[in-house]
């Protein structure tokens, strides 16, 4: 009896699919700066991934490129298979600064975006938004607390409620939690996962913290020095919440941190 013909498994498109990208970027003088150099990397649909390597290495840059603020010298970046050439409310920046309308309450800003999104026509579905996002954040007791009125951490909070109001198809955060103190930044990464969690949102998180990285990420690519690439790409298989000692995730940072002092190393040699 002959073989049964098996068919060739399918893969699902990635989500973000990064194809071969190059920034450079031209002085007044008359120089060029390459940023990056064939950049290629592929991001499935819910995926938590984080972008670490040495400074100068790119990773801002290519967040912007996703987000289509900055236009790749060559190469592409398609989102759920559409090529990205302009910002869109579909792809969601959280920067390192809180970026807060210091005259708006924290409703207010949090409600924002929706006067031009397509989630919410009415006053009364802006509303129920805001509220849903502000028990998101917990931060329903200062709904008319004005920025100045906050500590560090629930200003990012408000900025991270801002940008998922609109329900955006990615969430692209770019060291968001850089400024705040130890104890802050902690509580932050754990309100984050639970966010995730609920919400599934696909994720690309740009930091300079291994354990970040570890903590947060499906998935942790460490870029090359300038001009940045991809250097390898680690699969994070520690169940949720990760244990800082457990064995798997302390040899994980071991590892993701000697990519990254190699690839410092290797840029310094080409000095």
């Amino acid at each position: 009896m002959p073989d049964r013909a098996v068919p060739n498994p399918s893969f699902p498109k990635p989500f973000i699919d990064v194809r071969g990208v190059s920034k450079t970027f031209f002085t007044k003088r008359g120089g060029a700066i390459e940023a990056l150099s064939q950049t290629s990397l592929a991001i499935a649909e819910k995926e938590f991934v984080c972008i670490v390597g040495p400074s100068g290495g790119g990773k801002s840059t290519l967040l912007n490129i996703v987000a289509g603020f900055l236009k790749p010298t060559t190469g592409e970046v398609l989102v759920s298979g559409r090529r990205v050439d302009r910002p869109s409310a579909g792809r969601v920046m959280v920067f390192q600064e809180f970026a807060l309308f210091p005259w708006l309450t924290v409703e207010d800003n949090i409600g924002f975006g929706l006067a031009v999104s397509e989630n919410a026509s009415t006053r009364k579905e802006r509303d129920d938004i805001v509220a849903e996002h502000l028990a998101l954040v917990r931060l329903t007791k200062f709904a008319k607390s004005y920025p100045s009125e906050l500590s560090g951490g629930m200003k990012q909070r408000v900025a991270l409620a801002r940008a998922l109001a609109v329900n955006p198809e990615a969430l692209l955060m770019d060291e968001p939690f850089g400024a705040l103190d130890a104890y802050t930044r902690n509580n932050l990464q754990r309100e984050l996962l639970r966010i995730w969690e609920q919400q599934r949102k696909t994720v690309l998180f740009v930091t300079h913290s291994i354990e970040e990285a570890v903590y947060l990420a499906d998935k942790v690519i460490v870029m090359a020095g300038r001009p940045g690439s991809v250097r390898a790409i680690i699969d994070i298989k520690a169940d949720r919440p990760r244990d800082e000692s457990d064995p798997e995730v302390v040899a994980m940072r071991a590892h993701i941190r000697e990519l990254v002092l190699s690839a410092s190393e290797d840029e310094h040699d080409g000095e």
